[in-house]
């Protein structure tokens, strides 16, 4: 029998904001982090390669496409990071929410003039940025866990590259904010307490689910539209490269999880589906954003009404938000996930607004489209 969505959650409602906020950072200044992990590390002494062709193909296309983050980045490019907010079709202002239908009359936000959302552009540039590194060293350590915990050679292989890949954006990730933006972020509490969910369960593949499908699923997505917005060349550079490393590591999920699921009964497929709910919903939460707005000396709840929808036709959701799940809800439906127990986890998917991106191509197919290193290596042998 499935939990309550109460009980998955530990609140009454998925958008009682009240409870959301609650959860917060107690220890912003913390250097060090302790999760207890709870897994055993697997040896295996079958060292026959090739016995899973897709895994064995992912992991020579990563031996392939390695690059190398402080010479393959050109990080002479100066970057202003004023100018391109102010520039940037995306910083807000007061005429362009009006447009939008947002009031901020009465508000905190009322007297803000174009300098309070131009700094406003830069510190949420400075957060997400922060999360995404912060998000990258989690996947350092779930891949380490995954080559110590998974029972296959090839699967071993392949997770070894992507601990060097997470490495590698972790350190490009921290370099871009110390010499090129103006200031860091802590973790935001949603994705530190989702990390420690994933390290702290002791089955390997919950650390796959939650790492490879729903943590770098929905990284894979933000990054894409990070992409498209940005006009600073370096950090277009930095995002393609980091991209293809992406697409390989979600698909390392879907190809090593796809054989296991099949196997598991309706109670075992069950607990993935809350996992992935849960892991779902927390994700979502970290995009409130709420250390931006108390940095900026705003009321967080304040700033957050304003720019929630409440209409129950769009669930809550924001078209952005909703396309940062494009590329998690089809991998959860290549695994099975999506209509097992009648559809348990569709309708939670349903209620977040997000599953009109269930028959987008599943990452299994899609990562070898998104080789950036290996194009950009190809055109210089042309030239």
């Amino acid at each position: 029998m499935s939990r309550t969505d109460a009980e998955i959650l530990e609140r009454d409602h998925v958008d009682d904001l009240d409870a959301i906020l609650a959860m917060t950072n107690q220890d912003v200044d913390e250097a060090l982090h302790l999760v207890q992990d709870h897994a055993d590390a697997i040896f295996t002494w079958d060292y026959e390669k090739g016995a899973r062709p897709p895994l064995t193909k992912l992991y020579e296309k990563a031996k392939h496409s390695m690059w190398n983050g402080e010479t393959d980045l050109d990080w002479s490019i100066d970057v202003d990071q004023e100018r391109l907010a102010r520039e940037s079709p995306m910083t807000m202002n007061g005429e362009l929410l009006a447009s939008l239908g947002i009031d901020l009359t009465g508000t905190s936000l009322a007297s803000w003039d174009d300098e309070m959302w131009i700094q406003h552009s830069m510190e949420t540039q400075n957060w997400s940025l922060s999360q995404f590194m912060h998000g990258e060293q989690g996947a350092l350590i779930c891949t380490a866990k995954i080559v110590e915990t998974v029972p296959w050679i090839d699967a071993k292989y392949y997770a070894s590259t992507q601990v060097m890949d997470e490495a590698r954006h972790v350190e490009v990730f921290a370099k871009y904010l110390d010499t090129k933006l103006s200031g860091h972020y802590p973790v935001n509490t949603h994705l530190r307490m989702l990390l420690d969910d994933i390290i702290n369960d002791s089955r390997w593949d919950m650390t796959y689910l939650g790492m490879q499908i729903m943590v770098e699923g929905l990284a894979l997505a933000a990054f894409g539209m990070a992409y498209q917005v940005t006009p600073d060349p370096l950090l277009k550079q930095l995002l393609r490269y980091v991209m293809s490393d992406e697409a390989r590591h979600v698909a390392f999920g879907v190809l090593s999880l796809k054989e296991y699921y099949e196997g598991l009964t309706d109670a075992e497929l069950m607990d993935r589906q809350e996992f992935a709910f849960e892991a779902a919903v927390r994700m979502r939460d970290r995009f409130l954003q709420q250390e931006v707005w108390e940095r900026m000396g705003v009321p967080v709840k304040e700033a957050i009404t304003l720019f929630r929808q409440d209409d129950p036709e769009v669930k809550n959701q924001d078209p952005f938000q909703q396309l940062l799940f494009s590329k998690i809800v089809p991998n959860c439906k290549k695994l099975g996930l999506l209509d097992a127990n009648d559809g348990w986890l569709r309708e939670r998917f349903d209620s977040l607004g997000v599953s009109q991106f269930e028959d987008w191509v599943d990452t299994g197919e899609e990562y070898e489209l998104l080789d950036e290193v290996a194009k950009d290596r190809d055109a210089a042998e042309v030239d």
